[in-house]
């Protein structure tokens, strides 16, 4: 599966585009000023992701690739 269809997966699932998700990761301060927390590990962000969305592990990664730069 490309990179471009895990998000549009997302996107259909949940209704969320990985800058939705990026805001509800600022609010949680895993991005500080635009850039991952240094002191928060993927593991954190992604767990996250996996039990508030359900999202599966390559999916969640797919987010987590967004927040470190990997574009829509």
């Amino acid at each position: 599966m490309s990179f471009q269809a895990y998000i549009d997966n997302i996107k259909a699932k949940i209704g969320k585009s990985p800058s939705d998700f990026k805001k509800m990761a600022e609010n949680k301060a895993f991005i500080i000023d635009g850039k991952l927390n240094p002191k928060i590990k993927a593991t954190e962000i992604t767990d996250w992701l996996k039990e508030e969305f359900e999202l599966g592990h390559g999916h969640a990664m797919a987010i987590y690739a967004t927040f470190k730069g990997k574009t829509e």
